[in-house]
């Protein structure tokens, strides 16, 4: 794209934002393809389509043989891009065009991509937040007989230590990347037809075996060729996984922004405890050395819990497959992916190139006293993994 097309969307409007190859259209349309995929190979594997069906399905799948804006335009009449996608894969399929999305509605394989966009997504975020926890372990160490004011209701109170402060962001990262962590575990496939009963995927002949539910063997198997995790139930309108995705999002925001609050505040001017190695100039005062990262992650914080209150209140949908509810998740969740991965991203270079003034922490210090049991609590912290 240039900046002469008129479609042209680079975020522009949102420096916060990371994660583009993972979340962007592209990746949609791959996870999209990779869910039709897997259930034709899933059906094929329990003998339910020729395993040709599943080979000419996947070498059709290929991103680039389709129309990603003719697939925008098209989404329109249906409501989601599904229908279009299907229409186009049946016929790159040719003679084996019958056995995509058998059985499948197009929530099916919608929710299901967005499980794999956040699944993908995460991965790199949990490895940064990996980094920023250890970059912090590493201020908290070399800090914690490092005296500081500790600063309550915006007045200084008692002396602390910046070790633990640097330790209590830590532990809030720490926390982010658990909350995280579980909720990709358990993101899992969506299976359920047309009404969320499996019908279409009980076959007439032949019987199944005593004891085995064809439609709950095949959901275990499509889900496992995804890699994500088997639902005890169709989802279609129990969106606890959507939800717990969103709040983990916005802990995780939250988690950040509570580093980037403290990191602006300690680093005006009249205090200048700490700034920021990575700053960013100003176009009308050259002088300035503005903390660029925390003000991303602070934005971002603001941004995320709006963007993930639109996917609690999702949560109360309507009959057994909803209208709009379910449509309403689909940009915010994007959003609130692309914010985080964003945020993490900010505040590994901020906490990597973080520069600390102890002169200026004992200079602003004007009330004298012991640090308690700073020290020890520093130690007991840095031994959380």
């Amino acid at each position: 794209m240039t900046s002469a097309d008129p479609d042209a969307d680079l975020g522009l409007l949102s420096p916060m934002r990371g994660a583009a190859e993972e979340t962007g259209d592209v990746a949609v349309l791959r996870a999209l393809l990779d869910a039709e995929v897997a259930l034709t190979r899933a059906q094929a594997a329990l003998g339910r389509a020729p395993r040709e069906a599943a080979e000419a399905v996947a070498g059709a799948a290929r991103v680039a043989a389709f129309d990603l804006p003719g697939l925008v335009a098209r989404a329109r009449s249906g409501g989601n891009p599904v229908i279009p996608l299907v229409e186009d894969l049946r016929a790159a399929a040719g003679p084996h065009g019958a056995h995509v999305h058998r059985g499948a509605t197009s929530q099916d394989i919608m929710d299901t991509a967005l499980m794999l966009v956040a699944h993908r997504t995460l991965g790199p975020v949990l490895a940064v937040l990996g980094r920023v926890a250890g970059d912090l372990a590493g201020l908290a160490a070399a800090h914690r007989d490092t005296v500081m004011a500790a600063r309550t209701l915006t007045q200084q109170a008692v002396p602390t230590t910046f070790g633990l402060k640097a330790a209590g962001w830590r532990k809030l990262v720490l926390d982010a990347r658990d909350r995280l962590r579980a909720a990709r575990d358990s993101l899992p496939a969506q299976l359920g037809g047309a009404a969320g009963t499996l019908a279409a995927f009980h076959p007439e002949q032949p019987e199944p075996e005593p004891g085995e539910d064809p439609g709950l063997r095949l959901a275990a198997r499509f889900a496992a060729e995804l890699g994500l995790a088997e639902p005890v139930l169709p989802w279609h309108v129990l969106r606890t996984p959507v939800a717990d995705l969103g709040g983990a999002l916005a802990f995780a925001s939250g988690a950040l922004g509570k580093l980037a609050a403290d990191v602006l505040v300690l680093s005006r001017t009249e205090v200048g405890e700490l700034s920021e190695g990575v700053g960013g100039g100003s176009s009308s005062m050259p002088h300035k050395h503005n903390p660029v990262r925390a003000t991303m992650i602070a934005a971002a914080a603001r941004l995320v819990p709006a963007q993930a209150a639109v996917l609690y209140a999702s949560l109360a949908a309507e009959d057994e497959r909803p209208a709009g509810a379910w449509h309403a998740e689909w940009q915010p969740l994007r959003e609130c992916l692309r914010l985080v991965a964003g945020a993490a991203r900010d505040a590994s270079e901020l906490v990597a190139g973080l520069r600390v003034h102890p002169e200026r922490m004992r200079a602003n210090l004007t009330l004298s006293g012991s640090t308690g049991s700073a020290r020890a609590l520093v130690e007991r912290a840095l031994k959380e993994d």
